[in-house]
This record gives C-alpha cells, structure tokens and sequence, in this order.
C-alpha cells in the first residue's frame, strides 16, 4: 500500500519506519543509529545492524554483566542526545527553520555542541 510518503496516524512508529525504509537510507550512507527498545525488530539484517538498541531480558534467560554494561553505553548516548534536543526544543530554536535538509542538519550539529558539552560536565 503507496500512500505517497505518507503513514496515517494510526501506525506505529515501527510500522511507519518500516514503511519508509528507514535502514536503507543510512546503510547505503555507511552510517548508524541508536534506538530504544521498541525498534529492536526494525533491522532487517543482524548481522550488520544499522539501529542499534539494547537487549531485553527473558524471563528464563536474564542478561549477562556484558549485556547489562553495553545497555547502560546506549541508554547514557541516547539520554546525552534526547537532553539536547529537548534543550533546542525549549528555547524554540527550530521552530522558524527553513532551509535546505543539509543546511539544517549542519545547523542542529552546531547547535548540539554546547548541549552536549554542558552535559557532559
């Protein structure tokens, strides 16, 4: 089903990244993504991935010390993230932007720097 670029409002985010291909994109750039648990069935190639998220536990098979320490690694690179955008939210910096994508994209990363520093201290 083409609905032109457009998911209604009733999809989920996993069923409307998947619909837009969203692994394909940064795969074919050589680039990567850190998600939270609700995309870890979003990749479609495990050996390779392209969304990295974290492990959930089972009921019968509790995480090891390694899984546990590299759940902690992305949750404190997506909290850093999240903070930032968050800030940039609040002081409504985005809300007049209108440039090119690129443009746009080389203004977020400046403008996450101080974010990401002052977290970080």
């Amino acid at each position: 089903m083409d609905l032109g670029g457009q998911t209604p409002g009733c999809a989920s985010d996993l069923t409307a990244a998947r619909h837009s291909k969203i692994c394909a994109k940064p795969r074919a750039a050589g680039l990567g993504a850190i998600g939270d648990l609700g995309f870890t069935a979003l990749d479609d190639d495990p050996d390779n991935p392209v969304i990295i998220t974290g492990k959930c536990a089972a009921r019968k098979e509790p995480l090891t010390s390694a899984q546990k320490e590299a759940d902690k690694l992305i949750s404190r690179e997506r909290a850093a993230n999240e903070h930032g955008f968050a800030d940039l939210k609040n002081r409504r910096i985005l809300t007049k932007v209108r440039m090119n994508a690129t443009h746009a994209a080389t203004l977020l990363r400046a403008l996450l720097v101080p974010t990401r520093a002052e977290i970080t201290r």
